[in-house]
């Protein structure tokens, strides 16, 4: 479970993200970031349409993976972004590894890795 201060949970801030914020698309995974006024915190939010399954608990399912991952990636990502995962078609039948992997591109692609030296 990530840590409430990475959580993004307020609707005015999901709103503020998708309409301003930058997008980067792969496979199964859209992910939408903008920073954010909080220096120190990334925040993260998650959305699983119905069009990926209509059973909560499959959708449930697929947001705690996402949340695992970046759970065990978050001190490799930049502070100060508000990032949102939108889901795609597909991913329900992708494994746990697959996904991480699809996650860790994503991350890359839109240049919100910290620089490892």
């Amino acid at each position: 479970m990530l840590n409430k201060k990475n959580c993004l949970k307020k609707k005015k801030d999901f709103e503020k993200v998708i309409k301003k914020g930058e997008k980067v698309e792969k496979a199964f995974l859209v992910l939408k970031f903008l920073e954010n006024s909080l220096i120190d915190v990334t925040r993260i939010g998650f959305v699983v349409s119905h069009k990926i399954s209509k059973k909560a608990s499959s959708r449930n399912q697929i947001k705690r993976r996402l949340r695992e991952i970046i759970k065990n990636n978050l001190i490799n990502l930049k502070p100060g972004y508000d990032l949102i995962f939108f889901t795609k078609r597909g991913i329900k039948e992708k494994d746990f590894s697959e996904m991480e992997k699809i996650v860790k591109q994503v991350l890359k692609r839109a240049n919100l890795e910290k620089n490892i030296e």
